[in-house]
Formats: C-alpha cells, structure tokens, sequence
C-alpha cells in the first residue's frame, strides 16, 4: 500500500510539474507562433505598436517588446546590469549597433516559439535555443565586431557578477575577439550560449535576420511557420511522449526501490 502511494504521489507531482510549464502544453500552429519569450521585459503575445526605436522598428507590425523597452535598451550602458563594455573601453559603435539588432530579436521577436526552452534566471523563465541564423548575417555580425575586446567567449556563462553588474574573472584577459573566437560561426553560436546556430543561406528550412527593411515584411515569419510544420506533422504531440517516459522512469524508480 505504500509503494501504491508513493507512485500516485510521484505521478502528481509530475503532472503539477508538466502543467505549470507553458511549453509542454504546445499542440498547434498557433501555439507555437502566437507566443512570446517569458522574459522580464516581453509582451505576454505579439501584436502591433504605434512605433518602435531605430534598429527594432522593424518589428512594429507584431511585436514581443513596447516602445518604451526599444527606447531603453538604446540609450542604456547596460542591459539587465549586463555591461558589453567589460573589457574598461566601449564597444566600437559598429559592433554595439550590432549587439542592439541582436538584443531588439531578443526583446521583440516574435518568431522564436518554436525554439523556446525552459530556463530558471532572475530575469526570465524561458530562452531560444538554436535559432539557425543566416550565415552572411552572422559574418557580417563578426567583421563589425572581430577587432573589439572580450575576455570570455560564452558570454551567457563564466562571468563574475560583482556590484550588480558582469566583471572579467581574475583569470580571464580581454583579448580581441579574433583570439577569442576561431571565426566567425563560433561567434556567433556561442556569444549567447547557443542561442544561435549558424546555417546557409540557401538551407532548405530556411534561416533568420536581425534586421529587416522596416517597410517590408517580416521574412522570419516563413522560417518559423516552416519550422512548426515540421515539429507539428512529425508527431502528434511532442512533448507528451517525453513526459510519458519520465513518468515510467519514476515508476520504475519506486517499484525497484520498494
């Protein structure tokens, strides 16, 4: 009678666990499309603002971010107490021009649904890993930037956090990016702890931008919906088998161990 308890109790609670994240419960287009990233900062669902700053007007038409957060994230030094310019001198302003692109994406994309993960920070609860980005827009990224300063190469991991803001390790020397990175894919892959991943141009499932003629269309719409054809037509629910496999993971677990 206690094993029998103890399962009900560790089937619950994985219930509880698979309901209290909104990823697992992704079933449809839609889900994957009409969502934004659980950030400090992001809208609760894409949809259309009066204006957006300089490098995120692009997104104005549907949007994750508001106007006051592509204001802010301009003109600040630093971005949730991140500071870029941790090696004592500023980014040179082509590089910063980039890294604002890339951080409109991150605060205004609505696109990046079908590559959220959970994740456990202060300032969010979900990230996107392995967005494919475009590889001219990644070499364009890393000759903006190849001959600024950095002292580490995953710049999601491995700094010391000290008087609320990000500082070099003892060990750690700034050095040009060129001897930190070998390239420009590496880069681009691990700045953001794999956020990204670098693929053709021509790849077949298509690949994203950070900028984009504000006056166009959005052209990472169709990756996205390209992508959430395949995960949705490859199985009927993607995460369900998954939470179905822990479940009997644990009942094993308390069987044996009864």
């Amino acid at each position: 009678m206690e094993t029998v308890h103890r399962l009900t109790l560790t089937t619950y609670i994985l219930v509880l666990t698979a309901a209290g994240n909104r990823l697992e419960n992704r079933k449809t287009q839609d889900d994957y499309l009409n969502i934004c990233l659980d950030g400090q900062n992001h809208k609760s669902a894409p949809g259309p603002e009066s204006d957006l700053m300089d490098k995120c007007k692009p997104w104005k038409n549907r949007s994750c971010c508001t106007k006051e957060v592509t204001e802010l994230l301009h003109i600040n030094n630093t971005w949730y107490n991140f500071d870029w310019n941790h090696c004592g001198q500023p980014l040179s302003d082509r590089c910063r021009a980039r890294f604002i692109e890339d951080l409109c994406f991150y605060e205004c994309s609505p696109n990046v649904g079908p590559w959220l993960v959970k994740v456990e920070m202060k300032v969010r609860n979900e990230k996107f890993m392995h967005v494919p980005l475009c590889e001219t827009e990644c070499n364009e990224w890393w000759e903006d930037c190849k001959n600024d300063l950095t002292c580490l190469k995953n710049w999601g991991r491995g700094f010391i956090w000290k008087n609320g803001t990000n500082e070099c390790p003892k060990e750690a020397k700034c050095k040009s990016f060129q001897d930190v990175y070998d390239g420009a894919k590496d880069f681009c892959e691990n700045v953001w702890d794999h956020s990204w991943k670098v693929v053709p141009d021509d790849d077949p499932a298509g690949c994203m931008v950070m900028w984009f003629d504000p006056t166009k269309e959005n052209p990472n719409d169709a990756v996205a919906k390209l992508k959430v054809q395949m995960l949705v037509s490859g199985s009927v629910n993607l995460v369900m088998p998954s939470f179905l496999y822990q479940v009997l993971i644990f009942i094993l677990f308390v069987l044996f161990k009864s």
